[in-house]
């Protein structure tokens, strides 16, 4: 394992048991305790490669916590806890934690759970990713689908010809052609 920062979070009273498997792992680890949970600080100042939180009990808090980490500053968080319940599972996975340790807070594994962890994140985030281009990648072709329909409608343009207006006018303008379209749309409306 290359050399990480890792956050550790303890809602145990006083217990750092957490801290202290991971400190003689001999990985580098900054502390905190949950009352001084400062989302931009985090973000911005310890900047952890993985965050890991020990508990009891999944709550609401903490879930939250985890959503608005996400949202700023998107890392593998692993969760170890003592609850099992169903409910709380289910709230834990769509929090967007990469791993749930259920009664496993063992020294000899954390390093796996740790490289685990990173992997699955690395994952997720390459789907995500993947998904938001296709989704972006869609929205071009809905705009450029209506913008051809502008054209065919108005111009009297076969589909084709209205395609290659549209991708000749964004090469002539040296921009993408779901920008093309989206001008195309926006001045049928303006005129209309």
């Amino acid at each position: 394992m290359t050399s990480i920062n890792v956050l550790v979070i303890e809602y145990l009273d006083s217990d750092k048991t957490l801290e202290t498997i991971v400190r003689k792992q001999n990985i580098q680890v900054v502390a905190i305790s949950p009352e001084n949970l400062d989302t931009q600080f985090i973000a911005s100042t310890l900047k952890p490669d993985v965050m890991l939180i020990n508990c009891r009990k999944v709550t609401d808090l903490m879930l939250q916590f985890v959503a608005e980490i996400n949202e700023l500053y998107a890392r593998p968080i692993i969760l170890f806890s003592d609850d099992p319940d169903t409910q709380s599972v289910n709230k834990v996975i769509k929090s967007g934690i990469s791993a749930y340790i259920v009664s496993g807070l063992e020294s000899n594994r954390i390093k796996s759970i740790i490289d685990i962890a990173i992997a699955r994140f690395t994952e997720q985030q390459s789907l995500k990713n993947e998904l938001e281009k296709t989704k972006s990648k869609l929205e071009e072709r809905k705009l450029v689908d209506r913008a051809k329909g502008i054209l065919i409608k108005t111009r009297n343009f076969s589909e084709d010809e209205a395609y290659h207006t549209l991708r000749k006018l964004a090469m002539d303008r040296n921009i993408a052609i779901g920008e093309m379209a989206k001008n195309v749309i926006a001045m049928s409306e303006l005129l209309t």
